[in-house]
This record gives C-alpha cells, sequence and structure tokens, in this order.
C-alpha cells in the first residue's frame, strides 16, 4: 500500500513557502527604495544596494518558511512585525521621496517637504532630537543639506510617533496579543531563555523596562555616535541622500522598535502573571472544596 500525503499538508507548506517568498520579496523592495527612486544613484552603490536586497530577501524567506523560530520575535503573534514592517516601509519611501522632489518635484514630493519642516521646525528645540541630529552635521554644511536633514528627522519621527501609538493601541484597547487565541512564548520569543535562571516574570519585566529606557535614549546617543564615526571616517559621507536616508530612518525606527518590544515584553509578562493568578486562585478554591 502506498500512503499518500495528505492535501492540506501540501496546502499548509504552499501557503507557508508562498508567503515566505512575499515577504523576502517586500523586504528586498523596502531596501531597493532609495536607489529606484534617487534619479543621481551611483551605480557602484545600486549594485551594493541590490545584492544587500537579495541577501535580506533570502534570509526573510528561510526564516518564515521554517517551522521553528530562529531570531524573529512574536511570529506568530500579528500585527506585531507587520506595523513595525509598515513604519519602516513608510519612512524610507517618505524620506526618498523627499529627496527625489529636489531634482523632479511634484505635487507630492513638495506636500511631503511642506509637512516635513513644518514638524521638523516645531521640534527642533535645544537638546531635542531634532536638534542633534542637525548638529551631527560638520559646521561647515550647506543650508540646503541643514534644512534636509530637519525635515527627514521630522518625517521620521512622525512616523516613529505614530507608530508607537497604533501599538499602544492594539495592546491597551484591542488586547493584543490575547485576541490572537492561545500565546506561545517559546515561539514568540526565541532568543528568550526561560531556563537561565531566575523567574521568568521578573525577567521579562526587567528586559521591558530595559529596552523602553533604552528606545527612550537612542535618539540622542545615535546622533553623538554618527557625529563621531562620521568626523573619524568621512566628513563628507553625510552629504550622500541614500546615507542621510538610512541614517535617519536608523534614527527614527530603532528606538520605536525597542519601544515597541518592551511594551509586547511587558504585555507577555502580564498576561504570565494574570494566568498564575487564575491558576493559584482555582487551586486554593480546589483545596477549599476538598
Amino acid at each position: 500500500m502506498y500512503r499518500v500525503w495528505p492535501i492540506w499538508k501540501g496546502k499548509v507548506v504552499i501557503g507557508r513557502m508562498t508567503g515566505a517568498a512575499t515577504r523576502g520579496l517586500m523586504v528586498a523592495i523596502l531596501i531597493a527604495t532609495p536607489a529606484l527612486l534617487l534619479p543621481d544613484a551611483a551605480i557602484d552603490s545600486t549594485q551594493i544596494t541590490v545584492l544587500v536586497a537579495f541577501l535580506a530577501a533570502f534570509l526573510t524567506f528561510v526564516e518564515y518558511n521554517s517551522t521553528l523560530p530562529s531570531i524573529v520575535e512574536f511570529r506568530d503573534a500579528p500585527p506585531f512585525n507587520r506595523l513595525r514592517f509598515i513604519a519602516l516601509a513608510t519612512t524610507v519611501m517618505m524620506l526618498s521621496l523627499i529627496f527625489k522632489g529636489q531634482s523632479e518635484p511634484s505635487l507630492l514630493t513638495d506636500g511631503l517637504t511642506s509637512l516635513g519642516t513644518i514638524i521638523g521646525n516645531a521640534i527642533d528645540f535645544p537638546y531635542s532630537p531634532v536638534r542633534l541630529v542637525v548638529l551631527m552635521l560638520p559646521t561647515d554644511s550647506e543650508p540646503t543639506l541643514v534644512s534636509s536633514m530637519r525635515i527627514t528627522a521630522g518625517i521620521a519621527y512622525l512616523v516613529s510617533l505614530i507608530a508607537m501609538t497604533a501599538f499602544l493601541i492594539l495592546v491597551r484597547i484591542m488586547g493584543w496579543p490575547a485576541r490572537q487565541g492561545a500565546f506561545n512564548v517559546w515561539v514568540n520569543l526565541p532568543l528568550f531563555d526561560p531556563t537561565a535562571g531566575g523567574d521568568v516574570l521578573n525577567r521579562l519585566q526587567r528586559d521591558a523596562r530595559v529596552n523602553i529606557a533604552l528606545g527612550f535614549l537612542l535618539p540622542f546617543l545615535i546622533p553623538a555616535v554618527v557625529k563621531a564615526a562620521v568626523d573619524l571616517i568621512d566628513p563628507i559621507s553625510l552629504q550622500n541622500p541614500q546615507t542621510i536616508i538610512w541614517t535617519i530612518t536608523a534614527w527614527a525606527f530603532l528606538p520605536a522598535s525597542m519601544i515597541m518590544r518592551g511594551i509586547a515584553m511587558g504585555r507577555v509578562a502580564e498576561m504570565i502573571e494574570d494566568k498564575r493568578r487564575r491558576t493559584y486562585a482555582e487551586a486554593e478554591d480546589g483545596m477549599q472544596a476538598a
């Protein structure tokens, strides 16, 4: 007798591969967006961008095509990663359009530039993150470069604030991730070792606080690190639009991502604490009934 592979297993495998391939393609398009939109992109940088895009797409495909988790956290707790990807893609797309508008202006690019100018000027006060981003430029930078840095920083900061607010609403109002059903800590937190020592609840709460604290500090630390690196490596490297796009994107996205991760881990700790409380209450009720 021959064993026939169940049809539902084939559908699951095909669906998983299709989803992984789609995610890999979207990551590749995200990385290649600045090189595709900017009209004056250099050939060498474009080739490097294509190589990095293919590598990132392959790694994303391998991660999501695997049934076991590897490094991506909250893989089975949507829309955590989707929200982060949308925020990252929106930031890269908007910054690329702003720089494209400097040579090929349009109604969309002019509108984004005006929005970035308003936001950048509003939060460009002493010791603010945007002011620190502007100050990391060389002292002899052209006024247009300083203005572009302020505009892009304002847009990126706005997108990160919207993403964090949306995720906070998902957690506090819509009950993420409990509304998705059973939550598997091992699958969604593959880098978290529950057997490393100490109470799991205390470690989750501590990691949540650390991530949130680092998320608030990074917008102030990243400009200082970039300033030191630019002074040591290449004083004019920040004049490249693609360098500005990825620098500002990292400056805005990494802190927001860490704050969202801290909120998510705090939410998981709350769920574990509630589960323990219910279990202890049921045990006490059982002992009293006996």
